[in-house]
């Protein structure tokens, strides 16, 4: 159970920060509550984690051995993917993902105003990261951790991950992103992902 909760909390954390989600986050705390946006933001990240490990647990039932395949071949398949995508990106510190979350707000039909808005708020995070977050890769890694671990410790590695990038996005997003290097930030994410592929490979012989 320590493994999976490990490998679900630091791949989480790394390859969220960063990510649309994070901004979608970042951007809403700056308009409204943190306090709302938070509650929305974690409770579409914590849904989404239960779903992807309900999804990893069906997915077991499969043969063993087509699983280990799969394991091997997807975390060291988003490795490599992520490791070409840093290589492509500009260095300096950025949250290229901006434009694409402020554009993701603007068509949110959810305008929290007058009475009611922090409802209205906590409702528009909720939707706008849930369905940010739908087919991301951290879905899949998720789903892929559970169907060959431990599915109570990847959901609470998972959630705690998503949640402390949740707080980081809230409270500094701004201050943050202006800091990281989101090519470093990819680059340690795919190298994480293919040492996770070599570690189950190596595990299943």
């Amino acid at each position: 159970m320590l493994t999976a909760f490990t490998a679900g909390l630091l791949l989480i954390t790394i390859s969220e920060l960063g990510d649309k989600t994070f901004c979608i986050a970042m951007l809403l705390a700056m308009r409204h509550s943190r306090r709302w946006v938070f509650v929305g933001v974690a409770g579409a990240l914590a849904t989404m984690t239960i779903l992807s490990v309900l999804v990893g647990q069906a997915v077991s039932l499969l043969p063993q051995h087509y699983l280990n395949a799969a394991e091997v071949a997807l975390f060291i398949g988003f490795g490599f993917k992520l490791l070409y995508d840093a290589y492509r990106m500009r260095g300096g510190a950025s949250c290229d993902e901006v434009e694409e979350a402020e554009s993701s707000i603007r068509q949110s039909k959810f305008l929290p105003a007058g009475k009611g808005a922090t409802y209205g708020v906590a409702l528009q995070s909720f939707v706008l990261t849930f369905v940010a977050e739908w087919g991301d890769r951290t879905q899949f890694a998720t789903i892929t951790l559970a169907a060959a671990n431990n599915p109570v410790g990847v959901t609470v590695g998972a959630i705690l991950g998503h949640f402390i990038c949740a707080a980081i996005a809230v409270l500094g997003g701004r201050f943050v992103a202006g800091r990281i290097s989101e090519r470093v930030l990819t680059a340690i994410g795919g190298v994480l992902f293919i040492i996770f592929g070599v570690v189950a490979a190596v595990s299943k012989t």
